[in-house]
């Protein structure tokens, strides 16, 4: 039995108990953690949970023995709780992002390597049906050549959203839509594309006043063999659509799911191609659906790692990976210049103190609040 701690139970918190509790069999929540005390009791009696409340991680690890703790503290604190966790022999799973910064995520893979504990870092995006399906038609070749791949991360959050008392600051938030919301489809971008080559990016704040970060970029990635990307991440967007679109050579499929397929008449000009479209289509609904989704698949896969009986499939190197794409963004937006990966130290952005001397605050926050009377969230697309 893997006994499990949640280390801040606000929103977030829900979506892991819950996905927990689908494993009875295999795993506890034990300890709940939050400096507001009287929300993790709130939590627990919620859940009909025998767990331990504490005030700080530090006090749960002098007082309790836990196999694997869940992170969903704002990003600001992500490095120094985890480090303490793994130097503690506790293994950690991670929310988004990783970090705010690649200084964070080094200090944080460290303390994994020397402790030996695992790191996973929360990409719920992969554990879902249509993004695995999606995965396997690429890497079947059936559209031929990936020429061009285009992320929509499109959400939209009201002008009180950057009320709350962490948000919208570059030094507890680490950044805007980029680093926070769109961080799951730049996570989903390199695991169906790999790391680009060269960043060029717009950043901008459209329509948050009370807000130094951003709410709004768009950015296209080169690679070297010559193909593109573009992702764009926005809280401006109503409806909050959200769509990757790969076109091949022969064909373009999309999740949610879609597949066109062309050929070109004599003058160039395309006519539809029914017959490959059919079969690309074939693949993918033969294709078996995932176990488990979302939040919930992720769970099982760490929850496997540790009894031994599955590879992890998100990393600490893989979580690095993504933030270290969303950093050149800020540092191609902010500079105007295109930047080439792989960032290296001596990035003005690499470190918090690099970032908060770079970074523009596009507005001054002027007022805040402890916390919402409604604290529901919504998680993004289904894909479906």
């Amino acid at each position: 039995m893997i006994n499990v701690a949640i280390i801040g139970t606000g929103a977030i918190s829900d979506i892991h108990i819950q996905a927990f509790q689908t494993f009875p069999d295999r795993c506890r929540v034990t300890a709940l953690v939050d400096q507001d005390l009287e929300l993790a009791r709130q939590k627990a009696e919620g859940y009909d949970l025998d767990a331990i409340i504490f005030g700080s991680w530090q006090a749960m690890l002098d007082d309790t023995d836990v196999d694997l703790a869940v992170i969903c503290l704002p990003p600001f604190i992500h490095a120094a709780a985890t480090v303490d966790l793994l130097d503690a022999g506790v293994n950690v799973l991670l929310e988004k992002p990783m970090a705010p910064t690649l200084a964070e995520c080094d200090v944080i893979l460290a303390a994994a390597e020397r402790s030996g504990k695992l790191l996973s870092v929360v990409a719920q995006n992969r554990f879902k049906t249509p993004m695995m399906k999606l995965k396997q038609v690429l890497d079947s070749g059936m559209i031929g050549k990936i020429l061009h791949a285009q992320v929509d991360s499109y959400w939209w959050r009201g002008a009180s959203y950057y009320d709350l008392w962490w948000r919208g600051t570059w030094e507890k938030e680490g950044g805007g839509c980029t680093l926070n919301h769109a961080v799951h489809h730049i996570d989903l971008f390199q695991w169906m594309m790999g790391k680009p080559d060269e960043v060029q990016a717009v950043v901008a704040n459209l329509n948050h006043g009370n807000s130094e970060v951003e709410d709004f970029s768009t950015t296209v990635v080169r690679y070297a063999d010559g193909r593109l990307g573009q992702l764009t991440a926005s809280l401006v967007h109503h409806g909050e659509e959200q769509r990757f679109t790969v076109q091949g050579e022969r064909a373009s499929v999309s999740a949610p799911w879609k597949v066109l397929a062309s050929t070109p008449r004599d003058n160039g000009f395309p006519d539809p191609n029914p017959v490959l479209a059919s079969e690309i289509d074939e693949f993918y609904a033969s294709l078996p659906d995932i176990k488990y989704d979302g939040h919930v698949g992720q769970i099982d896969n760490v929850l496997g790692a540790l009894e031994g009986e599955q590879e992890l499939l998100i990393d600490g190197v893989q979580g690095r990976n993504t933030i270290e794409l969303v950093t050149a963004i800020y540092q191609s937006g902010f500079s105007g210049e295109r930047v080439t990966l792989p960032l290296l130290p001596d990035s003005p952005f690499y470190t918090q103190e690099g970032v908060l001397a770079n970074a523009p605050h596009f507005h001054e926050k002027t007022h805040s609040v402890d916390g919402f009377a409604d604290d529901s969230i919504t998680l993004g697309s289904e894909y479906k």
